[in-house]
């Protein structure tokens, strides 16, 4: 079992080294993505947030004079008086 290919090496200085320069670039590539994946989503969504602003104008105008007119327009004068109606059958009897 001694040859065998899972038998752990000794680590020399030089392979530590190596190590720890690979794992730092893949670690400043990856920051560097994820900052570039941020940046591009941000970009995408305030795209699409002008997108939806410009095409939303209109309706806002809309509900902005509509809302204005509202509060400007006679109120209708009389008493409003809400309630509820049930409706009762009287059965008689007949008188034999």
């Amino acid at each position: 079992m001694r040859n065998s290919s899972f038998t752990a090496q000794p680590v020399g200085p030089v392979q530590k080294l190596l190590t720890a320069i690979v794992g730092l670039s893949f670690l400043a590539l990856a920051l560097m993505f994820s900052a570039v994946v941020l940046v591009a989503g941000v970009v995408i969504g305030l795209i699409v947030w002008g997108y939806l602003w410009w095409k939303t104008r209109e309706v806002r105008r809309i509900m902005r004079e509509a809302q204005s007119t509202a509060f400007r327009s006679p109120r209708p004068s009389g008493d409003v008086i809400e309630g509820e109606a049930v409706l009762v059958e009287e059965i008689r009897a007949l008188d034999r």
